[in-house]
């Protein structure tokens, strides 16, 4: 059976007074530290001592002797006090955002460009701790149903979760080949010009098959897909090493490089599509996630459009 002494020690105020009483000796000395009268000072140690169901301590020579029982509540008292105090120190750490913890969980490709928006608020609160989880489209989409971080990164946000988000940045799916491909010195394509080329693909689950899917759907067409890779980096790896084409956001070549490659003139192409921010309805946010979120409508976004624009 669980202890029940909680509920009988008393208020923290009369733990306070406790050590009072036992560091300065004495009713009198205590009250004078306290700024309270004798008789409050007797009267909180007389309920203390009844919740308790001991004599905290006899008066000796009109002096305060604590008993064992009356030891035992300062050690107590002590711990108790202390732990608060840490707990007061702590949270008001959080609130100056001199320390705790953000967690991002986002998907595969915007990890090209979440450590340019994540640099200047970690200069600016450099004792925050971040987690970040990289993953596909359907893995972050888990973690999201788990509840598991503070933000989710989406191209497509989920539409059937209880959740918020804010649009952040567009995310543009571009043609790649290599740069001495036969369509490369085209000036002007169409989706039927390379529905016959090597085509590789993001695998199912992923932002970016999930949008190159819809894409084709809408107009009705089909591709080659001669492979089917899990990384933005093998694909573009693959389609320099001249095994196929493919469609992939232009953030993975502005932030992961584009030599040897070239973004092919279709027609139809870009696939419109953004980057969200999203966030569970249900999860109530802590300080450092409000301060990000702040921090994201507030510069995130102008820092990105600058990155992007010098590239």
């Amino acid at each position: 059976m669980k202890s029940r002494l909680h509920v009988h020690v008393g208020t923290l105020r009369q733990l306070e007074i406790l050590l009072a009483v036992h560091d300065h000796g004495g009713i009198s000395d205590a009250a004078k530290a306290l700024y309270l009268t004798q008789p409050t000072v007797s009267m909180q140690m007389k309920k203390l001592s009844e919740a308790i169901g001991v004599p905290l301590y006899n008066i000796s020579h009109r002096k305060v002797v604590f008993t064992d029982e009356g030891l035992a509540l300062v050690k107590t008292a002590v711990e108790v006090l202390d732990s608060f105090a840490r707990l007061d120190m702590s949270l008001s750490n959080m609130r100056e955002l001199k320390s705790g913890t953000l967690r991002l969980s986002v998907v595969n490709t915007s990890q090209y460009f979440i450590p340019h928006l994540l640099g200047p608020f970690c200069e600016h609160y450099p004792g925050v701790e971040i987690q970040l989880k990289v993953g596909n489209r359907e893995q972050t989409m888990e973690r999201l149903k788990r509840g598991v971080d503070d933000f989710y990164v989406f191209s497509h946000p989920p539409q059937d979760t209880d959740t918020e988000s804010i649009e952040f940045l567009d995310n543009p799916l571009v043609a790649i080949a290599y740069e001495g491909h036969p369509l490369a010195n085209k000036k002007h394509l169409t989706l039927k010009d390379f529905r016959d080329e090597a085509f590789l693909i993001r695998e199912q689950g992923s932002g970016t098959r999930h949008a190159v899917e819809a894409f084709l759907r809408k107009h009705n067409m089909q591709l080659n897909i001669k492979m089917t890779i899990e990384s933005n980096e093998a694909i573009k790896h693959l389609v320099m090493s001249k095994l196929g084409i493919s469609i992939l956001s232009a953030h993975t070549l502005t932030y992961g490089g584009q030599s040897g490659l070239i973004k092919l003139p279709v027609h139809e192409l870009p696939i419109d599509s953004h980057w969200f921010f999203v966030w569970s309805k249900s999860k109530r946010q802590t300080l450092i996630a409000q301060k990000f979120l702040q921090y994201v409508e507030k510069e995130g976004r102008n820092i990105l459009h600058t990155e992007l624009s010098r590239n």
